[in-house]
């Protein structure tokens, strides 16, 4: 079969089209967050994200030689949202558990933190023992709910979409105590915003609910940009940009063990 020199330059032009526009997507991702949950990541009044998430995600796209773009998204709908392709990953505290391995694939841990209950300054619950028969507050889709419907069956349960709603009620007394990541509380309770309530106590964590630890969540099957995450989460460690975002911070390691 004869091919003309006219075709065979089209065809190759194509292809070089094809691949410098493969080659462009390789250069650009787009990463998705919650921008909610202070101090990891939280959006704010003009629109700017910030936080730990945010500084780590970043960084791990500068080491990685790609530029990143970030979106916001309800915590509900973000794992949905992910695999519509709204976003590439998911940089947003996410724990990696078995039930979320299901649906996505993760990169390593980038931090691993238990979580924690808090209280009102002046609640009468004193240990988890007085929890029972008490209202207590969590954010909806999250390890802590599933944490406190396994763990405190004798508490009454109130989910919310974010963790600011909770906070709210538990300052204006309509739950009794709250569940979320230990660093997210104790921020919470040194702030201004949170002074009305204090830290009850640390939990122990369940590997099986909590997870090893959060990590950078992809599309099922792409392994390989989970792999690229999980090497430039060790390339941060390795060049003190991890320990510097740390600092900023917490005054301790939140990689954790």
């Amino acid at each position: 079969m004869r091919i003309s020199k006219r075709f065979l330059a089209a065809a190759s032009i194509a292809a070089l089209s094809l691949f410098a526009g493969s080659a462009m997507a390789q250069e650009k991702l787009i990463i998705g967050t919650e921008g909610a949950y202070p101090p990891f990541n939280n959006l704010e009044a003009d629109g700017t994200l910030v936080g730990f998430d945010i500084d780590i995600a970043k960084a791990l796209c500068e080491e990685m030689k790609v530029t990143c773009e970030f979106v916001t998204q309800d915590w509900d709908g973000i794992i949905p949202a992910l695999q519509a392709k709204k976003f590439d990953a998911i940089i947003a505290s996410m724990s990696i558990t078995p039930e979320r391995l299901e649906k996505v694939d993760f990169s390593k841990k980038y931090y691993n933190t238990p979580p924690a209950i808090a209280v009102p300054k002046d609640s009468p619950i004193t240990d988890l023992a007085g929890l029972k028969g008490k209202t207590l507050g969590a954010q909806s889709s999250t390890t802590h709910a599933n944490y406190a419907e396994k763990h405190m069956a004798d508490s009454e349960l109130k989910l919310y979409p974010t963790a600011d709603e909770y906070k709210l009620d538990v300052e204006g007394g309509r739950v009794d105590a709250v569940i979320d990541d230990i660093v997210v509380l104790s921020e919470w309770v040194k702030s201004d915003a949170g002074k009305c309530c204090k830290i009850l106590t640390p939990l122990e964590t369940d590997i099986e609910i909590n997870g090893q630890g959060a990590g950078i969540a992809v599309r099922k099957g792409e392994t390989a940009l989970a792999d690229k995450f999980s090497a430039a989460i060790e390339g941060i460690r390795a060049n003190g940009k991890y320990a510097e975002i740390n600092k900023k911070y917490f005054d301790f390691d939140v990689y954790g063990n």
